[in-house]
């Protein structure tokens, strides 16, 4: 790798890896510029998506112990480089594929695991990590309402307790 620009885009594509939570490998064959800037836009703000030279991607990968493309390098490939939510990501691109089935999502990697496209597909039909935490805040909070009522209960009984002995004493002593 004699060549300085060749130096140069392995280096981006590192600095890229490092960068990122997740990777998704896509093939884009056959579809147009104005697709392409379509599925950018869809990605959002977190996601960076970058057609690669599929030799120089091998290296970096390499480079950054990355095995999760490992065979898949091939065609003309893109890799939606993930530095936020990956279920978002991964939902944006499984939309887009199904409305330009050229579009092909071949692996990726999370957090150093590498991932097949059906557990990309599993991550796209996710909730939101915002929808998931809700959800666990409101279970949080239904046990700690029941909690409270649980603990306060003995303490109402008793006082319904000492009421009922204070009418039953008056009664007795009138």
């Amino acid at each position: 790798m004699a060549n300085p620009e060749k130096a140069a885009a392995v280096a981006e594509l590192k600095e890229f890896f490092s960068n990122s939570d997740a990777a998704v490998l896509t093939e884009y064959r056959g579809l147009t510029v104005a697709q392409l800037k379509e599925l950018r836009r869809s990605l959002g703000e977190n996601a960076e998506y970058a057609v690669v030279k599929n030799t120089l991607t091998a290296i970096a990968a390499k480079e950054m112990g990355i095995d999760a493309f490992d065979g898949q390098l091939a065609g003309p490939s893109a890799i939606a480089f993930i530095s936020g939510d990956p279920v978002e990501a991964a939902k944006s691109l499984r939309d887009f594929a199904k409305t330009n089935p050229q579009l092909i999502i071949k692996s990726g990697y999370l957090e150093g695991k590498a991932l097949t496209e059906a557990e990309i597909k599993q991550l796209a039909d996710l909730e939101s990590r915002e929808v998931l935490l809700a959800k666990v805040a409101g279970a949080a909070k239904a046990s700690l309402s029941k909690a409270a009522a649980l603990f306060q209960a003995p303490l109402s009984k008793t006082v319904r307790t000492a009421e009922a002995l204070r009418a039953k004493v008056e009664e007795q002593g009138a």
